[in-house]
């Protein structure tokens, strides 16, 4: 049975974004979207306000976009081997990829166990931070805290005479300091709940949309 149905330009954003941490993407049934980095070191989950009538996987996404973005208002009618992308007079077959070609997501998210730090990140200094780390080509963003001020950087953890871009994240009685590599961070410009655990992985929270990002092994948590 082949099911017609649209894809609002939200969710198309969200595979945009999808993209960007893996190239290849297994679609549930269902109104659910995850994504895992190949070295599953990122991983993604949305709600989106389509619900998909099956299971499908797309090899390469950004090619499934390109190939929906040929046509004003699409529909796509789901098929059991293709997708019927098009309208009343043009169309594209596009053919579905077998799943265990590509990297997919385990079957449950992540728990990040006892996040010994919790904050707020507003978009304004997720962007500021992103954009100070491509114009100074720093390669990791880091939160950290000496005991009185917690900040967030875009540095370079092995080059102490780099330049550096802080932004001031309100006070912390503890110390630490989580590092992540800049190119992990593909989240959505937004305002984030943010819960970091020393035991390596950090979730980034908004309403229907989540990321949970490993921290690298420099990190350092008390002492």
């Amino acid at each position: 049975m082949k099911v017609n149905m649209k894809i609002s330009k939200n969710t198309m954003n969200m595979l945009k974004n999808f993209s960007d941490i893996n190239m290849s993407i297994e679609v549930k049934a269902g109104n659910t979207l995850r994504t895992v980095s190949v070295q599953k070191n990122i991983l993604a989950e949305a709600s989106v306000d389509e619900s998909f009538p099956q299971d499908f996987a797309i090899y390469e996404l950004n090619r499934f976009l390109g190939a929906s973005s040929l046509f004003e208002d699409p529909d796509f009618e789901f098929g059991p081997k293709t997708v019927r992308i098009g309208d009343d007079k043009r169309s594209i077959a596009y053919v579905y990829c077998d799943p265990t070609m590509i990297v997919t997501p385990p079957e449950n998210n992540i728990n990040v166990p006892d996040p010994e730090v919790r904050f707020r990140l507003t978009q304004d200094s997720l962007s500021q931070v992103l954009k100070a780390g491509q114009v100074l080509g720093t390669p990791e963003i880091s939160v950290e805290s000496d005991g009185n001020q917690m900040l967030m950087k875009a540095l370079d953890v092995n080059n102490d005479s780099s330049d550096t871009f802080k932004i001031d994240l309100g006070a912390s009685s503890q110390t630490f300091r989580f590092v992540f590599k800049t190119e992990n961070f593909k989240m959505i410009p937004n305002d984030y709940d943010v819960e970091i655990s020393s035991k390596g992985i950090a979730k980034f929270s908004k309403e229907n949309l989540q990321y949970w990002v490993a921290t690298e092994s420099s990190s350092t948590f008390g002492g």
